[in-house]
């Protein structure tokens, strides 16, 4: 089974500050997984680091049998498809659904005089409409609403055919709607076979999605507990990564955590005589 992450010892460090600390952390290609962990975790950090946007401190980090620091990024880049709200913040507000989704073939944000062939707009067109954006082409990224931001980026994400997909808290900021369409849509990613090994950042159980088969649970810097799905998420790990009494239940795929129920506090009140 062919390793495609291989973290040893990655730490990293930030002035004084810690932001990760001696991650060792093995992902393979036929696994889905999801990086959960509250606000602070080091959860954005450490999927920089899986995304060749950042090299570690201390430790080795070994992407798609290439290790960082030893080979050029800006070649290993084009086989990670990533999603994020950075990445989102720097795409033109003017430009058109279509080229946001194609320029992620020259790997830029923006297009200018770059020249794509024909493959290159079957594919960017093959990709709209599989994540449900083909009739949304003309329109400029900035009409759009968030939902439909999100699909658009997970659409530029796949432009390359990337052995590798990050998604940075996809369904941040969307209705429950817009929440549960999307997360249908990773259920499909998830669950194909030929789609690229899956990274999952969140911070809420609700929005995995189906399909995945590994969770990493992350607090302050250090990994909690990491491997199958289902022996990684219940109650005893989730309420020491988020420091809260949780209870987690699993039905038909999908995951959902709420906290012990505690006694109502009474709370002193002022008696008004007549």
């Amino acid at each position: 089974m062919t390793v495609v992450v291989e973290l040893s010892g990655v730490t990293i460090v930030r002035g004084t500050s810690t932001l990760l600390d001696d991650i060792t952390w093995s992902v393979h290609e036929d696994e889905r997984w999801v990086i959960l962990g509250p606000n602070g975790a080091g959860k954005t950090t450490l999927l920089q680091i899986v995304a060749a946007q950042m090299h570690p401190s201390r430790g080795t980090a070994t992407l798609l049998d290439e290790q960082l620091g030893r080979v050029d990024v800006f070649e290993l880049r084009p086989r990670i498809g990533v999603t994020s709200a950075a990445l989102a913040d720097r795409i033109p507000k003017a430009e058109s659904v279509e080229n946001v989704v194609i320029s992620a073939a020259y790997g830029v944000v923006g297009r200018w005089r770059e020249t794509y062939d024909e493959d290159d707009y079957d594919r960017a067109d093959q990709l709209m409409r599989q994540l449900q954006v083909h009739h949304l082409a003309r329109r400029t990224f900035g009409t759009l609403s968030e939902g439909e931001r999100k699909r658009v980026q997970i659409a530029r994400a796949l432009m390359t055919d990337p052995e590798l997909l990050l998604l940075d808290e996809p369904a941040a900021g969307l209705d429950l709607t817009g929440r549960e369409n999307l997360v249908g849509t990773l259920s499909d990613i998830c669950t194909d076979p030929y789609a690229p090994t899956t990274i999952i950042v969140t911070h809420h159980v609700e929005e995995i999605p189906e399909g995945v088969t590994h969770a990493l649970l992350l607090r302050s810097g250090k990994i909690q507990a990491a491997g199958p799905i289902e022996d990684v998420l219940n109650g005893v790990n989730l309420s020491v990564t988020f420091d809260l009494p949780l209870s987690v239940a699993e039905v038909d795929g999908r995951w959902s955590a709420r906290a012990f129920r505690r006694t109502p506090r009474r709370f002193a009140t002022t008696e008004v005589t007549p």
